[in-house]
């Protein structure tokens, strides 16, 4: 019998991430997973990063996380989405080649120091007291460990469906988990049902691309982790392609709902409501001619093609069917089916912050088995479970990050405070401060925390600390480099950028703040411009185009963290005090929020019960 500190099993996004900071802070670690030839492996769409998920990769990165060096070594092709907006909703997308993303994510744990990688299939925790004491696998192994992270992603109960065909499988024909699943329910956990899906994939040399609409891409991709220059691979990047369904398309559907599992409830898990199957799009919205869908390489070395927004279970010939009516497609086939997963998760109400399970001691749990979907949100659960993990087995506090301090922070803290009724995914409009949670700041956000948890080396981080000196003393140039009003070649110049004559001494830094002026569009009135690299820059630039708004959202997280530091005692009895609603009081009790922050953004807690719980807190402390 082999005893390890720290237990996790599933090596998807969020296994990987928790094994690899649970060794690498020094803890003997054990990653158990279905099929070792699966590591990491991207069952969905070969990408990473969007609309704030890439800011959750880059706060992964900036704590030590893995995530963002894997895609730069994998990465085919990298687009920058919502150019035309503000740089709090802009966002890196990098498409994968899945092979290489799963082969060095694998090398990478079978590499790290404390880190035992290993095939088996876990059936049973191992309980005593009401806390776990390891785990047992399929072959009757036992495993003991002092904590245990379950990431188990799709796998618990996993079925997928395809037309009227069903079977027990996890992603892509993996073995599922079922005993693990009943043993949770036993433990008096609240399962749910949950479904995702995944589009067919196509045969490239049977795609017309004459007829697609190429993507714009970045002709010189930006890596995803502070680590790097540029992309850590040699990979010969790829085109993404632009489609729309057609009419006939839409009539293919709808001639053959009643043969769509969604839709005659032979599935009754719930969907992801921002990324439907195509058939449910069709049905919801039948006024719509046209759906967006994009064509996406699964990598260099492979014909197969992914087709997002594509995702059905419909029987595989009303798929070629519906296939063949897309412009380009007429002569499609498909290598794979596309097909529907159902799987059991958790309610993550409950959870503690740290992610460590309410009911169940040394039990943590992360990823899609908390409710989510998308990589970015699993790796981010993934990570901060397995540096929980071992603070706890340091005797020393759980990290929770701050809704105000990163997207991880409110990921987490709505998944624990308010559940999900369906699959969970991070949205820009989830994040109230998101100006100051960009993409772009992250490892100014993170990187000193990073460091002191130990994470993060000393010579990444004497890097952050020059960066963040230049950042500085660039901004202050900027402010004391003053034009002149008498300067003519300074009017011409900003005339000739649109922009209004200047009638006294003004510096860089405030022309800087006008919507049709930048860093590079100034300096030619900047001669003694340094050469500074462009990470350093576009802070710059951001940091003082946006500074009033900046000071603005600072002013409101300030006022919210009154809140926030106030601690709500973990022996209240909710029940007990006079003034709190009947709901509020079922509610309070149910979570046990740790904050009073936290207690108002539960669902069913009102102002006038925040106000009962201030005076009671005060009592308390008279």
């Amino acid at each position: 019998m082999r005893e390890y500190d720290v237990i996790v099993v599933g090596t998807g996004h969020a296994g990987c991430e928790a094994a690899l900071a649970s060794a690498r802070l020094g803890f003997k670690t054990l990653a158990i997973t279905v099929d070792l030839d699966n590591v990491a492996l991207m069952p969905c769409n070969p990408a990473i990063g969007g609309p704030a998920k890439s800011q959750i990769v880059r706060e992964i990165d900036a704590l030590g996380g893995q995530i963002a060096k894997n895609m730069d070594k994998s990465c085919i092709q990298m687009r920058l989405l919502n150019t035309g907006k503000g740089p709090a909703v802009q966002a890196l997308r990098a498409q994968a080649d899945k092979q290489t993303y799963r082969h060095e994510m694998k090398l990478t744990l079978e590499e790290q120091d404390n880190l035992d990688l290993r095939q088996g299939i876990v059936e049973e925790l191992l309980i005593e007291d009401n806390t776990v004491t390891g785990v047992k696998i399929k072959s009757l192994e036992v495993f003991k460990g002092k904590k245990v992270i379950l990431a188990t992603g799709t796998f618990l109960q996993g079925k997928i469906i395809i037309g009227n065909t069903s079977f027990d499988s996890g992603p892509q024909n993996q073995f599922p988990a079922k005993k693990l699943s009943e043993q949770l329910e036993e433990l008096g956990f609240e399962l749910r049902r949950f479904k995702t899906g995944t589009p067919p994939r196509v045969d490239k040399n049977t795609v017309d691309f004459s007829e697609l609409k190429q993507e714009a891409k970045l002709e010189e991709p930006v890596p995803l982790s502070y680590s790097n220059q540029q992309l850590d691979n040699d990979l010969e990047q790829q085109d993404c392609w632009e489609i729309h369904t057609t009419e006939e398309t839409q009539q293919v559907i709808k001639d053959n709902l009643e043969s769509s599992p969604m839709i005659n409830n032979q599935i009754t898990g719930e969907e992801p409501r921002y990324c439907p199957s195509i058939e449910t799009k069709v049905k919801e919205f039948p006024h719509k001619t046209k759906h967006k869908l994009y064509l996406e390489p699964e990598g260099a070395a492979t014909n197969e093609m992914y087709l997002a927004g594509f995702s059905t279970s419909l029987p595989v010939q009303v798929q070629l069917e519906m296939l063949r009516t897309l412009p380009g497609f007429s002569k499609a086939e498909i290598v794979r089916p596309a097909y529907a997963i159902e799987y059991d998760c958790l309610d993550p109400t409950s959870l503690q912050p740290s992610l460590e399970t309410k009911s169940i001691n040394n039990l943590y749990t992360a990823g899609q088995l908390n409710g989510t979907s998308g990589y970015e949100e699993a790796a981010a659960q993934g990570l901060i479970a397995g540096i929980n993990a071992v603070r706890d087995l340091k005797g020393e506090e759980p990290l929770i990050l701050k809704r105000s301090e990163a997207y991880m922070g409110v990921l987490i803290d709505d998944l624990v405070t308010q559940g999900t009724n369906e699959p969970y995914r991070m949205l820009t409009s989830r994040a109230e401060h998101r100006l100051v949670l960009r993409q772009d700041n992250a490892d100014l956000r993170l990187t000193e925390l990073g460091y002191e948890l130990g994470l993060i080396d000393e010579e990444r981080y004497n890097a952050f600390k020059e960066k963040q000196r230049a950042i500085a003393a660039e901004k202050e140039r900027l402010r004391n480099t003053k034009l002149s009003p008498s300067n003519e070649e300074v009017q011409q110049h900003l005339e000739s950028l649109d922009s209004a004559r200047i009638t006294k001494k003004d510096n860089l830094a405030r022309l800087m703040k006008r919507p049709e002026l930048d860093y590079q569009s100034l300096a030619s009135l900047d001669p003694e411009r340094p050469e500074l690299p462009q990470a350093v820059t576009e802070e710059v630039e951001i940091q003082l185009k946006y500074e009033g708004y900046i000071k603005k959202q600072r002013k409101q997280i300030e006022k919210q963290k009154e809140l926030e530091n106030k601690k709500l005692p973990d022996e209240i009895d909710y029940h007990e005090i006079e003034g709190l609603r009947l709901e509020a009081k079922e509610k309070l009790n149910e979570i046990r929020p740790v904050s009073l922050g936290q207690a108002s953004r539960i669902s069913g807690v009102s102002p006038a019960d925040i106000s009962v719980l201030t005076v009671h807190l005060e009592k308390l402390t008279e």
